[in-house]
């Protein structure tokens, strides 16, 4: 299978094929994603949480998403790598937005970029992209801004807020954006705004209406327990079979029952003759 490219991913929008994007942070996921012919991969600065153990993605700083990065693009040979830019480090002005974007491709191996803000952030996009950085905007729920925005909660339910995200979208896509995501968006906006886009929309618990949908890791997996979105849908419950799995090493352990000879090696010990003397 050869690389995904963002071309590729504006032709499954003129198909009406629906595209999925998962998150990884390591080069194991990363080879599971391509196995399962994944298109897109996203290094989201969710890792924060789900890897870092921060309460949000705040924390998160450029080398921690660099380290990700990296491991996921020796791992990853066909998918498209996004990589979150994080936190104030393309807020202050285009030029350091610049600068970050280009680290997380030149020495993380990303393919492309996704920053978060629309009207306001779409110079910023605009310059990105002219310097031949694609780049995957980012609006709705924003979770760099939860504590402007007053926590998690759905955006886009009054008429304001709702003409708000449908320029920011068109903003990001005059900017030259190839995808948005929209996050936690009501589902006949959501919708309203992949029909008007000419780009695709990748959804986070905006509905079926989008272009594509990406789901977090741990959240699909069962292996986060801290919280459960509303949004996420468990494919798999693997925290307790990983408590379990633990729990039984732990116990054959300290019975004595492992390793048994199966997990031991052998040699021949006439060679040890002499080697336990006491002089």
């Amino acid at each position: 299978m050869p690389r995904i490219t963002v071309r590729n991913i504006a032709e499954m929008k003129r198909r009406g094929e629906k595209i999925p994007m998962i998150t990884a942070y390591d080069y194991t996921t990363a080879i599971l994603a391509d196995a399962a012919e994944i298109p897109i991969v996203l290094v989201g600065d969710s890792l924060g949480m789900v890897v870092l153990g921060y309460e949000s993605t705040i924390p998160v700083t450029l080398d921690d998403m660099l380290h990700h990065v990296k491991m996921v693009a020796r791992g990853s040979k066909n998918a498209l790598i996004v990589a979150d830019m994080p936190f104030m480090t393309y807020q202050v002005d285009p030029a350091q937005a610049l600068t970050t974007a280009a680290r997380l491709m030149q020495e993380g191996g990303a393919h492309t970029v996704k920053l978060e803000g629309g009207v306001n952030l779409a110079p910023t996009v605009q310059r990105i992209v002219e310097c031949d950085i694609p780049v995957m905007g980012h609006i709705g729920v924003t979770p760099q801004s939860v504590n402007a925005l007053g926590g998690y909660r759905v955006r886009g339910r009054s008429s304001q807020e709702a003409g708000q995200l449908l320029n920011d979208a068109l903003a990001l896509e005059a900017a030259g954006a190839y995808a948005v995501v929209l996050e936690l968006v009501p589902t006949p906006l959501a919708r309203l705004i992949s029909q008007r886009l000419t780009i695709p929309t990748i959804g986070i618990g905006a509905g079926a209406g989008c272009d594509g949908q990406v789901q977090v890791l741990h959240d699909m997996l069962g292996l986060f327990t801290d919280f459960v979105p509303r949004h996420a849908k468990q494919y798999a419950n693997l925290a307790p079979v990983i408590k379990e799995a633990f729990s039984r090493y732990a116990q054959e352990v300290r019975k004595g029952t492992f390793p048994t000879d199966k997990e031991s090696f052998t040699m021949d010990e006439t060679l040890l003759a002499g080697l336990d003397d006491t002089q």
